[in-house]
């Protein structure tokens, strides 16, 4: 078992949960959608991306893009929510929390292709 692999994929499979469960829920329902849980996705998608770095393949490239596509969209979202609060200074609505779910539901996305190509990855090497 290759220590590496398993940290990356760790880190792969981690991002994509945590978004899930922030992405999770009613849309307009302020209180389902954590600020943390969004903290946390973003975090573990900068430590994927970083872990993505090294690999030099087609397969790597693909990785790395699908991290960057959903880092850049976990930091949209969180840049929406954090200037609503504290540049507008207005409280959490329906309307706001649905942006920044569906910012956060294309980040999903490109973490469930990273999650899909490191299956197929895995099942290549296998055989």
């Amino acid at each position: 078992m290759n220590l590496e692999k398993v940290i990356f994929g760790f880190f792969i499979i981690l991002a994509c949960t945590l978004n899930f469960g922030f992405f999770i829920g009613d849309i307009d329902r302020p209180e389902l959608h954590h600020a943390s849980e969004l903290f946390a996705a973003i975090v573990v998608n900068l430590i994927a991306t970083v872990l993505k770095f090294g690999d030099r393949t087609q397969i790597g490239a693909t990785h790395l893009a699908t991290s960057l596509a959903a880092l850049l969209q976990l930091l949209a979202a969180s840049l929406f929510w954090m200037s609503h609060l504290y540049i507008a200074q207005k409280p959490m609505d329906g309307e706001t929390i649905s942006i920044v779910v569906s910012i956060s539901g294309g980040a999903l996305l490109a973490n469930l292709v990273s999650v899909i190509l490191l299956i197929g990855e895995t099942l290549k090497q296998s055989r």
